[in-house]
């Protein structure tokens, strides 16, 4: 399953490579390239050799290691005549199906009972910076902004060193020692995204949340992904003080803000997440049990029904508790819950609930894959991109530096390196906290 992924996933976005390759080779060893490129030498090795041995496992593996069938991945990455005798060796497309062979539904159960067993020590790429003085740290911050022109570099050493809790104090220092509004200066000295980006750090993370909450629902569209992913992704204590910091600033509550831009099954899954009651805890064996079972019976009934009650666990229940749920799916389903909602659910709500399993299966994982969409192709979502290097890098971004090396063979240092570019690119490479 490994050896079909790389074989498929090729040069991917590394346009230095592919620039360096083309510019560096006469036309005819450019051929040669192409030539060999176009073999598909071990996809090909692979397909026939295991077409009557063991291909069914293969790809059942496949889709358990990548999120996404071999089939697929096939369809995606060759074309023609060549596309369709591969697809018919390769017997069948996995995501549709949703269900596991009997080897396989062994294994999904196995690893989701080692990733309630797994204790993930979550590692921030910010910490506290050791002996600093806030009054300097105001002072050298209106140095910087004061007179013509702005040291750039002097304000993202001090904002992009510091912890929150340490900016917070230079904010308060700024205030009481200079009579100004730091916030106010820095808005009125930087420009665009490096602007935003220090803004983002310099708010407390409540204060930060609220805003990325507002900016995704004011104005014409709503940033879904924004939605789920923060209220997916916050605890109950972040999601209440993120409700009273939204309520300070844009005097409503959040819950009204969401029922008046959303609509339907989604909006009542985001209330239902604003409310920041989800349970805490360990799983309950026996319940988790019953809630598996009804899980399971829930994929019988219509739509709507089975939304309902996936949207009464999902969103209710405590990660640890969610984690049996999803292993105990597989056993009464003997399907993949991934794969179930991917198939049987559409738009936002599907998206809702995929984010939900994602967070409870590898949370620093959903965030690497966030990230990497933000930046891949042509354009970056830079809003996404601040969002979640402000929010998690005292948290758990050493983790997702890890998985996103991991998972797109490329580090999160390189990848910024590539689609950002001036002083807003060093501040994000300075949260990153290294090259992997």
């Amino acid at each position: 399953a490994e050896s079909l992924y790389n074989a498929m996933k090729g040069i991917g976005s590394d346009k230095e490579a592919i620039l360096d390759l083309v510019t560096s080779r006469s036309n005819t060893q450019r051929q040669e390239v192409i030539a060999a490129y176009k073999s598909d030498n071990s996809l090909i090795r692979i397909m026939i050799s295991r077409s009557e041995i063991d291909m069914l496992d293969i790809r059942e593996c496949f889709r358990l290691l990548y999120e996404k069938s071999l089939y697929n991945m096939i369809k995606d990455d060759t074309s023609g005549d060549y596309k369709r005798t591969l697809l018919n060796l390769c017997g069948g497309d996995d995501d549709l199906a949703g269900e596991f062979f009997p080897e396989a539904a062994q294994i999904a159960y196995k690893m989701w009972e080692i990733s309630a067993m797994t204790k993930v020590q979550l590692r921030p790429t910010i910490r506290p910076a050791p002996s600093v003085d806030p009054a300097a740290d105001a002072q050298a911050l209106r140095k910087a902004m004061k007179g013509f022109g702005t040291d750039e570099d002097a304000i993202i050493d001090i904002v992009a060193q510091r912890s929150n809790a340490q900016r917070q104090e230079i904010r308060q220092a700024f205030k009481s020692l200079l009579g100004r509004d730091l916030m106010k200066d820095l808005k009125s000295e930087l420009s665009k995204n490096l602007e935003r980006l220090v803004i983002g750090l310099m708010l407390n993370p409540a204060e930060f949340d609220a805003k990325m909450m507002r900016k995704a629902i004011e104005g014409a569209g709503t940033d879904e992904h924004a939605l789920i992913e923060i209220l997916v992704t916050r605890s109950n204590e972040e999601i209440l003080a993120m409700n009273a910091a939204y309520k300070d600033a844009y005097k409503k509550s959040l819950e009204e803000a969401i029922h008046s831009d959303t609509s339907g099954l989604f909006c009542r899954i985001l209330v239902s997440l604003v409310q920041g009651a989800r349970e805490e805890g360990p799983a309950d064996e026996e319940r988790a049990i019953a809630d598996a079972q009804e899980l399971a019976e829930a994929c019988n009934a219509d739509s709507d029904d089975m939304e309902m009650k996936f949207m009464s666990v999902l969103c209710t229940r405590s990660f640890p508790h969610l984690r049996k749920v999803f292993q105990e799916f597989v056993r009464y389903s003997n399907k993949d819950i991934e794969q179930i909602i991917k198939k049987e659910m559409s738009g936002d709500v599907k998206n809702a609930f995929y984010a939900i399993v994602r967070s409870v299966k590898n949370q620093p994982s959903y965030f690497a894959d966030r990230l990497y969409k933000a930046m891949k192709g042509l354009g970056t979502d830079d809003r996404a991109l601040i969002r979640i290097m402000v929010s998690r890098s005292e948290v758990d971004l050493f983790n997702i530096r890890k998985e996103f090396k991991e998972t797109h063979d490329v580090s999160l240092h390189e990848f910024i390196q590539g689609e950002t570019s001036g002083d807003y690119r060093k501040t994000l490479l300075m949260l990153c906290g290294g090259e992997d």
